[in-house]
């Protein structure tokens, strides 16, 4: 699929990250859920990345 998943997961956890600590600060509970969000399918990205090196390591065991 894509080589860019990895970065992008990671790069979609940082954003998620840095609009909860905006929310945050302003006391805007809608932009810290829609940190909440960005981070949760951040973090779906890499298991989803992570099961498939996984994948590819049994395949070639």
């Amino acid at each position: 699929m894509a080589d860019n998943d990895k970065p992008k997961a990671k790069a979609e956890q940082a954003k998620g990250k840095a609009k909860e600590a905006a929310g945050r600060a302003v006391g805007n509970e809608r932009l810290t859920a829609e940190g909440r969000a960005e981070q949760a399918k951040g973090d779906a990205r890499q298991a989803k990345e992570k099961v498939k090196d996984t994948a590819k390591d049994i395949a070639k065991d």
